[in-house]
Parts: structure tokens; sequence; C-alpha cells
């Protein structure tokens, strides 16, 4: 078996830092001026660890990846041997000015691979990156070759991602060992980022790439909240579940409400101005931070009572990993399980068809921690027990 394999190094740079998104290189450089880490290379060896599980694979296995840290260094420190396809990365010559990679160099990485003619397509990054994998494979007449995302975008919308790293490398490490899968069509999401900053999601499907059936291990497309701009905001149910998390609210406590429609309500009965798609922080029923990244939290609760309320992504489960890495693996780590509530309507629940809810902080072992049935608040004084992995 073929494998091309890339890593877009700077996807999900953004995400810490409240930026909501890497697409650009003026978004790379902010993200890294404000002291981002890329994780990508971590969540892409963490998959390729789990897919190499049984080393006698790796015989049966011709793998190619793109230069440096577009996957040939991660694969040497794993001891994995892989031809190194001639893309940009090869030398400074093919990169910007500041030596950073692009999308231009993701996709001549899989032209490259569609020339060695692989069977299967590993990428690890986020929408931005699977459309420039989809722009290239319908260019060259081959969007026939399934593919396999591994998440480590800040925002990931398209079906053609798995759960979390650990979730693709189970699939892999199964495909590698000969297990059959009938393959389907799934859509590659077009989110436009500039709409994103600014509360708004923008989405359309740019269109679609083949993926391994598996329900347990790929992720489905994300299910659209509520507007805030109709009549619907004004849900009953939202209403009753912020009336009872309001009503919980304890004095000099630390409020961290996160992304998403359904905690916009708690913000909106409190009269406070609420991100839509970024994290606030609220104490004594007043607004102490906006949309803020991962060490305003830190500096701000330091080590004071905090609780943090976040919601459901309908459709995919994800609690922790998808548009809220400002809640990052160090800030979660600042919370006991108790101090952690989950709200979502029933709806939302209901939309994931039993499967459970998805924690991926980037921690593996943090999210193994939090695995566990948690009270989900889906009413005024309602819970629903439900399983988080």
């Amino acid at each position: 078996m073929k494998i091309g394999f890339v890593i877009n190094p700077y996807a999900g740079i953004g995400g810490s830092v409240a930026l909501k998104g890497s697409d650009g290189a003026a978004i790379v450089e902010q993200a890294l001026a404000a002291g981002a880490v890329q994780q990508a290379e971590t969540r892409a060896k963490t998959a390729m660890e789990k897919a190499f599980e049984d080393n006698a694979q790796l015989s049966q296995l011709t793998i190619y990846t793109a230069a440096a840290d577009m996957g040939e260094d991660m694969l040497q420190s794993m001891g994995v041997a892989a031809d190194v396809v001639d893309n940009a990365g090869v030398s400074d010559s093919g990169r910007s000015d500041n030596g950073r990679t692009s999308a231009q160099d993701t996709k001549n990485a899989i032209r490259q691979f569609v020339e060695h003619k692989v069977d299967l397509i590993v990428f690890a990054g986020g929408d931005g990156t699977a459309r420039d994998v989809l722009d290239v494979l319908s260019t060259e007449l081959c969007s026939e070759i399934p593919v396999i995302g591994i998440p480590a975008g800040v925002k990931i919308h398209s079906a053609v991602y798995a759960l979390s790293p650990v979730h693709a490398g189970e699939l892999l490490h199964l495909l590698f060992s000969g297990e059959a899968m009938s393959l389907h069509e799934s859509a590659v999401m077009d989110l436009d980022e500039q709409a994103f900053r600014e509360g708004r999601v923008v989405a359309r499907c740019y269109g679609y790439l083949p993926v391994p059936v598996d329900d347990t291990r790929m992720q489905l497309i994300k299910q659209g909240g509520l507007n805030p701009n109709s009549s619907q905001y004004g849900d009953i149910t939202v209403q009753d579940i912020a009336a009872d998390i309001i009503e919980s609210m304890q004095p000099d406590v630390y409020y961290l409400i996160g992304s998403g429609s359904t905690t916009a309500g708690i913000m909106e009965q409190l009269g406070l101005e609420n991100t839509l798609l970024g994290v606030d922080i609220v104490r004594n029923e007043e607004l102490v931070a906006s949309d803020v990244d991962a060490q305003t939290i830190l500096a701000t609760i330091k080590d004071q009572p905090a609780t943090m309320v976040v919601t459901v992504i309908g459709g995919q489960g994800h609690v922790f990993g998808r548009g809220n890495q400002q809640l990052s693996a160090e800030v979660v780590r600042q919370f006991d399980r108790d101090d952690i509530i989950i709200i979502a309507t029933d709806e939302k629940l209901r939309s994931l068809e039993k499967r459970p809810m998805i924690s991926d902080t980037g921690d593996v072992e943090l999210d193994k921690e939090l695995a566990g049935l948690y009270p989900v608040v889906t009413g005024y004084q309602q819970k629903t027990l439900y399983q988080l992995r």
C-alpha cells in the first residue's frame, strides 16, 4: 500500500490565542507574535503512533511525505522510513520570504502523491488544508483517491476528518491491518474566516472527497446552531438553560462562558456583551474580559474559584477541541470535573444519534481523565446524563 502523508505545520496556530483560524500568512505571524505554539505536528504524531502500533505493518507500506516540518521531521523522529517528495519545502527557495510554509506547499505535495499513484492520502490540518487537497485532486482528475484527515485546525467543519488524532490513528491501524472498508463521499466545507472572526458562521460545501465509512471514528458535518439575529434565538429551551445556569452562579467565582449560540443565551439574559465564537469571563454577573485567549484565562483565574460553561457541537459532539482552543489543555487542567458544566438542548443531544460527546484537547491523557458520564443541563432544573469520551 502506498501512503501520501503531509502536515500543514501552521494549522490551528490561531486557536489558543483567540484568532479563530490560521488561514493566511498575516494571521500566522500574528499568532506567533502572540506566543502561539505549533501543535499540528504533535497531533499528527499522536495519530501515526497509534497507526503504527504494530511495527510489522510498516514493511507492507510505502510512505511518501513532504519535506522538513511538513512530514519528514515527524516520521524521522518516530524511526519511520519515508520517501520525501520534491515539494517546495525541500529548500527555502520554495517558501515565502519569512520561510513559512503555505497552502501552495501542501498542494505541491499532493500533486507529487498523485504522480506516485498513492492508494491513500493522510493529511493533518483544518478546513483550509482539506480545500487545498480537494483543489489538487479535482484538478488532476484523481478525486477517487481516498483521504483521512487528522484534525489539527481551529475550525473543522469538514466531514473528511476523524473525531480526534487518536481516532484517526485507530482507523489507519485497521486499514494497515488489511481490514476492508467501504468508502463514501464526504463534504469539504469552506468557512469564511473573516466572517467567523466577526461572530458569523458563513459556510458552504466546497466539494466532496472519499473517506472510509466509520461513524465511530469519522466526524459528521457540524450542524448549525441558532442564529442570534433570528427569532429562534429566543427559543424557550435556551432561555430555560440560561436561567438554570445564572441561578446556580456563586458569588466571587469566575465563570468561563464558552463559544456557541446556547452559551450565548446566558450572556443575553445577564445583559452582557457576548463573543458568540469566543470565550468570555464573568464574575458576580459582570463581564470581566471578552474574547480571551488561553494565557489571559490563566492569568485571570489564577488560583481563584472558577467554573467553565461549555456546549456541544451539534452533529459532531465535540465539547473541547473544535473552535474553542482557547480552552487549552493547560486551561482545562485548572478545573475539577465538577467545575465543568456542559449545556445543550435535547435537540443537540439527539443529533448525536447516541454517539458520545468528544474531548479533543490535544492532550491524550487529559482526554482520558475527562471521560465519563456528565449531567448535561438541558433545561431549567433538567439534566441528562450523557457520555463524554
